[in-house]
């Protein structure tokens, strides 16, 4: 998300700086990269300097990981968010972008969740108490090029294309709002505007799906023959199945692209890429 956000940043006009741990190889010519910790606050402050808008993208991302991991999806998730936004401060930045998700609206999500909660609460105590709007953009399902291996759409298109197989924990009938990850870049960008100062935002598309209609897509594209095998008895209870809509956060205003890219073809883009990838194995 992150470096497509970047991508529709520089194609508007904005000088962007990215910093992260290492250079992605997504970055675009005009992008400048500053390699640094997220929990530096030296190297962030330094970063900073001149800055009107901060996106906050770093973290832990993955239920998985963040389970496994407790202690330190709260050192990234919660004090990396706390050491951007004292920095952002003592820069004089506009505006803090956090990116959360759609899971803090949820009882599941497990450390995933409370950190992104915390995070949340977190930013809105410092805008608070000091001159710098935020914005929070709580994603839905994101898909799309550039997707790590843990995302749910990519890790379904990669078993069937290469096992002729898809193994799932769940039932079937999960359903997502699916948002492709350009369109989602795109309104990531359009929050800049004064309207959105200070508010809670869910980024999300219009096209719904439960999980076991979206396999058939994934088969009927990939021209494989549907083969699911459903793990019911050890239905993973850190997703939410139907909504996410348990808990609630501060309340938030929803966008959805006018125009957006279709899901089968953005499967389709997913695997002709994977087919690719498999090519340059041989």
């Amino acid at each position: 998300m992150g470096s497509h956000t970047a991508d529709q940043l520089s194609k508007r006009g904005y000088d962007v700086t990215v910093f992260d741990i290492r250079k992605s190889s997504s970055l675009r010519d005009d992008q400048k990269f500053i390699a640094g910790d997220m929990l530096d606050q030296d190297a962030i402050f330094k970063a900073l300097e001149g800055a009107e808008y901060l996106y906050h993208f770093g973290g832990i991302a993955d239920i998985g990981d963040a389970i496994q991991n407790p202690l330190l999806t709260i050192s990234q998730n919660v004090m990396g968010v706390a050491t951007a936004l004292d920095a952002a401060v003592a820069q004089g930045v506009g505006r803090f972008v956090y990116a959360s998700s759609m899971y803090v609206n949820s009882p599941y999500g497990s450390f995933y969740r409370a950190s992104k909660q915390a995070a949340e609460i977190v930013v809105e105590a410092y805008c608070e108490k000091f001159p710098i709007e935020y914005t929070l953009l709580r994603y839905g399902s994101l898909y799309g090029p550039r997707a790590q291996k843990w995302n749910g759409l990519q890790k379904y298109v990669e078993q069937v294309v290469r096992n002729k197989v898809l193994e799932y924990t769940g039932t079937g009938k999960e359903r997502r709002e699916y948002i492709h990850v350009s369109d989602a870049a795109k309104l990531t960008v359009d929050i800049l505007e004064k309207r959105y100062a200070n508010q809670a935002i869910t980024v999300t598309g219009q096209q719904v799906l439960n999980s076991d209609e979206l396999f058939d897509l994934i088969f009927e594209i990939a021209g494989v023959e549907r083969k699911v095998l459903f793990n019911k008895k050890d239905h993973n209870n850190d997703h939410y199945v139907m909504t996410p809509y348990r808990y609630v956060p501060k309340g938030a205003k929803k966008v959805v692209p006018e125009e957006f890219v279709d899901l089968g073809q953005g499967v389709f883009d997913i695997v002709c890429e994977i087919h690719r990838q498999m090519d340059l194995e041989e």
